[in-house]
């Protein structure tokens, strides 16, 4: 698939579209959901706008544990059509994009008196192979205390009595989210981020469009539209209070935070999945130069626009590290970065927040407002179908329209052209590796290429031949960018190194080497002036020192 032109500098060209013409669907929100309901529907033929008030994935649906997994703790709660339901949908959206969905396998350390016994784990994790339809050499063993002593080394050898080992997938929720936009584009959706919605329009007392602020500019314009979905997250009863529906349901949120440390301090062979003293499991997983551990599940209801990592979090995720990993001795100091988002999901009278069902829910307000909130990063295709054949049974009835059904189970996203396993992605990243190793550049900086953008990687390199940057390093970054500028609506350099790169998460110090030479390049390409390169300036030097600096005189 050829990427279609999805620019901020047509910013002006867009919001005349979007102002001008009539549509079948409006989504509100730019995060997982929101991107999986504009493909759906576009796919089957409705007229479709996205509209995010920030960049797209900036809310939950980039501060994930970034896996695609099937629920195993799920299971400890019975639920099992969750399970089901993740379980399957793993293996297709591997499919879908195997170079950002990759396998990785998962070991869970059986410990004395931990939460998972020897028998127990067997059982549920062969009714989770059973559920998951999982196959091949993905099927769970068992393992004795030698053997996940030698898979590894860092396992605490006194309580070990052995591990289960089975299969997930890692992936950037980021990019997921903006290859299902893309992906949207070529099926005839627009999508515009930083574009609040800042009220509905009615007519007959029902949902006839939306009023939208442009938070670039300051502008505001209005989008007339047949229905309007909020896939809002976190953000789903204001807009509902917005449109006084807010009856019944509510949200409950709920703060999930992820320590970064260089792989060399946290050295484990593949990802654990461990117990912590108060009952609770967490995850560490391994990702190129770094190993992230996470995550906590604490209420919240402070301000859902700046949702951080405080002292008390990375006490507790460092404690939790180091009673599993007893020879590694982390301390504060050894944290480079991290992530806190929140989950929104659905409140349950008497039920502390591990307990709450992750389970999605759709409601109807009266108006004709349908809202979809809860739910799992990994069932978010399922997710946007269910809401999708919602509007799709309103429009047959309403309008005599004739839809087909959803097909984004065959969908390839973005970057996917012609992987059909990840040993073809492997083959690539090998490739890339042979094209740029002249210039410096390493295995790993293929392996970033290719996982982040897959095949897009070729435009990327056709850019980075025609710039004419001395260094190699600052040449690619700047060839990343224009990609991004030209082709995933980067506006600023947040969008740049935080969501569409991850790089504050996963190669903090490439923010700090890479922040001069890339403001300029948002002052060439943008033509802005000294004040708001300084002010981009400030927010990034505030990012950084935010997701890293722990000490207490931060505090």
């Amino acid at each position: 698939m050829k990427n279609k032109r999805f620019s901020n500098l047509d910013r002006t060209k867009t919001i005349e579209k979007l102002s001008d013409s009539a549509y079948d669907l409006v989504v509100i929100g730019g995060g997982i959901t929101g991107g999986g309901i504009a493909l759906d529907a576009a796919s089957r033929g409705l007229k479709v706008a996205l509209l995010e008030k920030n960049d797209f994935a900036s809310g939950t649906s980039s501060k994930s544990t970034k896996l695609i997994h099937g629920g195993l703790r799920y299971l400890k709660q019975f639920d099992f059509w969750l399970v089901k339901e993740v379980g399957s949908e793993r293996a297709i959206v591997h499919k879908l994009a195997p170079h950002l969905v990759l396998p990785e396998k998962m070991l869970l350390p059986l410990i004395e008196n931990g939460s998972y016994g020897k028998w127990l784990t067997s059982i549920g994790l062969k009714v989770y192979d059973i559920l998951a339809q999982v196959s091949g050499d993905d099927k769970r063993q068992m393992l004795e205390k030698k053997e996940a002593m030698k898979l590894e080394p860092l396992l605490p050898k006194k309580i070990l009595k052995g591990a289960g080992y089975y299969a997930e997938y890692r992936t950037d929720d980021a990019r997921l989210t903006i290859e299902n936009i893309k992906t949207s584009l070529q099926y005839g959706a627009e999508a515009l981020n930083y574009a609040e919605v800042s009220d509905f329009i009615y007519s007959d007392s029902k949902i006839a469009g939306v009023k939208v602020k442009d938070n670039i500019s300051g502008k505001e314009f209005k989008i007339e539209s047949k229905y309007v979905i909020s896939a809002a997250g976190p953000w789903v009863d204001e807009l509902r209070s917005t449109n006084n529906s807010k009856k019944g349901k509510r949200l409950h949120l709920t703060k999930g935070v992820h320590l970064v440390f260089p792989h060399a301090k946290l050295p484990v062979k593949q990802s654990v999945y461990f117990d912590i003293p108060d009952g609770r499991m967490m995850f560490a997983i391994p990702r190129g130069k770094v190993t992230y551990v996470g995550t906590t599940d604490t209420n919240f209801n402070l301000d859902k626009d700046h949702v951080t990592t405080d002292l008390a979090d990375a006490i507790y995720l460092l404690s939790a590290v180091n009673n599993m990993f007893p020879s590694i001795e982390l301390e504060m100091d050894d944290i480079v970065s991290s992530w806190a988002g929140l989950r929104p999901l659905i409140h349950e009278e008497g039920k502390s927040a591990s307990e709450l069902s992750r389970k999605d829910e759709i409601f109807t307000s009266d108006t004709g407002l349908i809202s979809i909130a809860g739910g799992k990063l990994t069932g978010y295709r399922k997710m946007a179908e269910r809401v999708v054949n919602r509007i799709v049974k309103k429009m047959e009835e309403e309008h005599n329209a004739t839809i087909k059904d959803c097909f984004t189970d065959k969908i390839p996203l973005m970057g996917n052209d012609g992987f059909k396993k990840f040993k073809h992605v492997k083959k690539y990243i090998a490739e890339v590796h042979e094209k740029i190793k002249s210039d410096g550049f390493t295995e790993y900086n293929a392996w970033f290429l290719v996982t982040n953008y897959g095949k897009q990687t070729e435009s990327i390199l056709e850019i980075y031949k025609a710039l004419k940057d001395e260094d190699a390093i600052v040449r690619l970054a700047k060839a990343e960018l224009r990609f991004g500028i030209d082709y995933e609506m980067v506006q600023n350099p947040m969008d740049f190194f935080i969501r569409r790169t991850g790089r504050l998460y996963f190669d903090i110090d490439s923010v700090r080497s890479l922040m001069e030479p890339i403001l300029d390049e948002f002052r060439t390409v943008y033509k802005v002036d000294d004040a708001q390169i300084l002010t981009w300036k400030e927010v990034l030097e505030n990012e950084l020192e935010e997701h890293s600096n722990f000490s207490l005189e931060r505090v």
